[in-house]
C-alpha cells in the first residue's frame, strides 16, 4: 500500500536539508537531486537536470547516464521538447507514449529509437526565477500518471530551493574573493602612490595619475603597475 505522499517525500526532503545544512556545491547538490529524483519515481530508467542561465544557454547539469544526456542535447539542438518546454512555462510536462506525440514530433521521433517511450519533466522555480527543469524518462509507455505529477512537481520545489541557495552560495563566496582581491589593489595602489609621492615629491593626486598613465601606456591593471612601483622601490632599498 502507498504511503501518503507527505509521509513519502520526508525522507527526500530531510536528506536535502542535510545537503543544504553541509552548503555543498552546486554540482553535488544537483547530482544528489538526480539521484533522488530517480528513486522517488522507479518506474524511470533516467533523470537528469537542465539549468538555463541569464543568458538563455541550456546545459544538463546532471544525469543518471549517456540516455539522458542525449535525450536532452538532441532538445537543445532541436529547441523543442518536454523539458525545455517545463522551463519555459513553467509547469509540469508529461508524455504518456512518444509513439503518440504530436507538440514535439521531431524531438519524438529522435528519441524513440533510443528506447524512450514516456517522461515527465517538472520546472525548477525559485521566487520568480525558472531555474531549469528536472525529468525523468522510461522506456515504457504510461509509467507516468497524475499522481507522479504531484510527486515530482513537489520534489521539484524543494530541489529548486537547494539549488537556488548552492548557487546563491557561490554567487557569495566569488563576491568575497573579488572584495578580498578588490581591498588588496587598493593597498598595493595606495603604498605605490607613496613609493611616487617620497621619490618625486608630488601630491597623492599627481602620483595616482602617474600610475594611471603608466598603466594606459603600457596596457596594465592597475594594480600590475602599482605591483612594478612597489617591487623597483624594494630593490633599489637593498
Amino acid at each position: 500500500m502507498n504511503l501518503p505522499l507527505a509521509d513519502e517525500l520526508a525522507g527526500v526532503f530531510a536528506r536535502m536539508s542535510r545537503v543544504l545544512l553541509s552548503q555543498e556545491t552546486v554540482n553535488t547538490s544537483l547530482t544528489l537531486i538526480c539521484e533522488l529524483a530517480q528513486s522517488t519515481l522507479p518506474d524511470s530508467s533516467g533523470a537528469g537536470v537542465t539549468l538555463v542561465d541569464e543568458r538563455g544557454d541550456r546545459t544538463t547539469a546532471t544525469s543518471s547516464d549517456e540516455l539522458v544526456e542525449r535525450a536532452d542535447t538532441l532538445q537543445y539542438d532541436l529547441d523543442e521538447g518536454p523539458c525545455l518546454t517545463a522551463w519555459a512555462q513553467r509547469s509540469v510536462v508529461r508524455i504518456d507514449d512518444m509513439a503518440h506525440e504530436q507538440r514535439w514530433p521531431l524531438w519524438a521521433r529522435a528519441v524513440q529509437p533510443m528506447g524512450i517511450q514516456s517522461t515527465l519533466s517538472a520546472p525548477l522555480v525559485a521566487g520568480d526565477v525558472a531555474l531549469g527543469a528536472m525529468k525523468v524518462y522510461g522506456r515504457e509507455p504510461g509509467v507516468y500518471d497524475a499522481r507522479s505529477e504531484r510527486v515530482l512537481s513537489l520534489f521539484a520545489a524543494q530541489a529548486a530551493i537547494l539549488v537556488a541557495n548552492a548557487q546563491s552560495l557561490e554567487r557569495a563566496r566569488r563576491l568575497s574573493d573579488q572584495l578580498k582581491e578588490a581591498l588588496r589593489s587598493r593597498d598595493m595602489i595606495s603604498t605605490a602612490k607613496g613609493v611616487i609621492v617620497a621619490r618625486e615629491g608630488v601630491d597623492e593626486e599627481t602620483a595616482f595619475a602617474r600610475l594611471v598613465s603608466l598603466s594606459q601606456r603600457d596596457g596594465k591593471k592597475l594594480r600590475e603597475v602599482a605591483e612594478s612601483v612597489v617591487r623597483a622601490a624594494v630593490r633599489r632599498r637593498r
